[in-house]
């Protein structure tokens, strides 16, 4: 594993023992000092400090037992303006129990933000649920704090190249590790999944299909889910793979390089995209290979499979067009196209709505959301579009004069997108505008350069390319990541930003650091409303309750002795 922040392995494989727990707030004599606000969002959202940071109510709904309920659409907590919060470039510290379900059918959205997104200065604090960022689930149910003034690095951090691959099809967080999956398109090469070793060192978790990728990826109930694909090179006009063995079955990670089969979905060639919606995994199979006149995909072969146990996949119909990448969000999961800019709501069964098209598109390839709503990357016009309601698009703008939009990841308050034929990454600032922030392969002599996937990992953006196979990591800012599942159930949430680094624990833990920084460096005052249950991604999905913000660095003891004091169990 790489050299990382510190993390407590002891703690981390939490059980459900959390769940039903009953909360109280009491008088914390020493846990108080610094204490500036204090919501215990039973009755109300009155700040009960005696500092008057009451928040104005947009919906939530509250309940002396169970706090604040937030839907995850359109409620939140607003404290206007809060001058007098003094968070600047000195130290502070929140608190809150945080309530989510097991099964998911929305992302989880933010629980707290005080940020400028003009500015890129403030700080947020969230849990990222990323389906749609092309082929892969990136991020389950992983935690983000982070803090920025503006700052960026200056250009991307080379990460290797996993294996002898021309393709990283799939970035995902599991279990502290970050994992990629690969096209090796030689002769007798087959698809990977490698783990990353820090610097540029990758560790192969072994290849579990005979087919030439793995291209889907996703964790799915505590365990690393991946899909094959039969991908000739063909639709990057690259030289053909000599590999013509076909894909289209799902394995479950077991460790190592072992894998269980899960089964072969239908006749298909590819499993193209996976995501989890109402405790179940479900796989895109829009891709058909890509060989040279061979391009026929037909109705049974191009739609969304239900993973039901035991080698079972129950088909859920196709929309008349292909169904190839799959993301989640306000209580549906969508399929996404690359026919005539297909975007696609299942409705259940093998019935589907359509929700386009996107204006201008024929190819839809990502999805992310970002302020409250989706936006997807597309081809041929390179553009990002917002989806306001059924065939409702907005033009958020062009990326360069690049031609297709592909990996995209919401990241420390920001949104970010990878395209092609250059390969680079743009950060949106809004409106229509895009801020290039590097090309991340300069492989000569080719057509295309794809910067493909994307995933939130160790603080940092990471992007992996085609065709030199590389993956890259960039920092904005200074972010901690818990990069385990967070668990279901009421959690103990907090997150300090102390005198050169931040900090995040989990049920009383210490489970993630930042890199350090100069606090002069990171002053992050603004004129915005601090939000709770609202950010630059989402509304939160879920239920809060004893939220807390001090001026000051909690200590390791402090946190421990908050959560216990805070918790009684039945």
């Amino acid at each position: 594993m790489p050299e990382r922040r510190t993390t407590n392995n002891k703690h981390a494989h939490f059980t459900s023992a959390v769940i039903g727990v009953v909360l109280f707030s009491v008088n914390l004599a020493g846990a108080d000092d610094g204490l500036i606000a204090h919501w215990k969002l039973t009755n109300d959202c009155k700040d009960s400090s005696g500092h008057n940071h009451h928040a104005i109510n947009h919906g939530a709904r509250f309940d002396a037992r169970d706090g604040a309920s937030f839907n995850g659409t359109d409620t939140w907590l607003e404290v206007p303006a809060p001058d007098s919060l003094r968070l600047t470039d000195g130290n502070f510290s929140i608190a809150a129990w945080v309530h989510t379900e097991s099964e998911l059918d929305d992302v989880l959205g933010d629980v707290m933000s005080w940020y400028d997104s003009q500015s890129r200065t403030g700080m947020t604090l969230g849990l990222m649920n990323y389906a749609g960022v092309t082929s892969a689930q990136s991020n389950w149910r992983n935690v983000s704090f982070g803090i920025d003034s503006g700052r960026l690095d200056p250009e991307w951090t080379d990460c290797g190249r996993p294996g002898e691959n021309h393709y990283v099809k799939s970035l995902v967080v599991f279990d502290d590790g970050l994992y990629a999956a690969t096209w090796e398109s030689g002769e007798g090469q087959r698809g990977h999944v490698y783990r990353y070793a820090g610097k540029t060192q990758w560790i192969d978790c072994g290849a579990p299909d005979e087919a030439n990728a793995i291209t889907g990826l996703a964790v799915y109930n505590g365990k690393l889910y991946a899909g094959s694909e039969t991908y000739s090179g063909d639709g990057s006009s690259l030289p053909l793979s000599p590999n013509t063995n076909h894909g289209g079955r799902v394995y479950c990670y077991e460790g190592g390089t072992r894998w269980t089969d899960c089964g072969k979905v239908a006749d298909v060639r590819s499993i193209s995209g996976l995501a989890v919606y109402r405790g179940k995994l479900y796989a895109g199979t829009g891709t058909s290979g890509g060989w040279r006149g061979d391009y026929r995909v037909t109705p049974r072969t191009r739609g969304m499979y239900r993973y039901d146990g035991d080698g079972t996949w129950t088909s859920c119909g196709c929309p008349g067009l292909r169904v190839v990448h799959l993301g989640v969000h306000n209580g549906s999961l969508f399929g996404l196209s690359y026919d005539d800019g297909g975007f696609f709501r299942y409705e259940g069964r093998t019935d589907w709505t359509r929700m386009g098209p996107v204006p201008e598109t024929t190819q839809v390839y990502s999805m992310a959301i970002y302020e409250g709503r989706p936006h997807v990357g597309t081809w041929p016009t390179g553009s990002v579009y917002r989806m306001d309601g059924p065939q409702k698009w907005t033009h958020c703008g062009r990326l360069g004069d690049d031609k297709e939009v592909m990996g995209m990841a919401v990241y420390n308050g920001k949104l970010y997108a990878g395209t092609l034929p250059r390969a680079e990454v743009y950060r949106y600032d809004g409106g229509t505008k895009w801020v290039l922030t590097g090309q991340l392969d300069q492989t000569p002599n080719v057509r295309y350069r794809r910067a493909w996937s994307m995933a939130v990992y160790d603080g940092k953006l990471f992007c992996g390319v085609l065709p030199s196979g590389h993956v890259l990591s960039l920092e904005a800012g200074r972010c901690a990541t818990y990069d385990r599942a967070f668990p279901a159930g009421w959690v103990h949430l907090a997150a300090v930003r102390d005198v050169d680094h931040l900090r995040l624990y989990v049920n009383g833990d210490l489970v993630a650091k930042s890199a350090t920084f100069e606090s002069e460096d990171y002053n992050i005052l603004n004129k915005q409303p601090l939000k709770i249950g609202f950010g630059p991604h989402d509304y939160f999905n879920g239920r809060l309750k004893d939220v807390r913000l001090y001026e000051r660095a909690l200590t390791d003891s402090d946190i421990a002795k908050l959560q216990l004091e805070t918790t009684k169990a039945k």
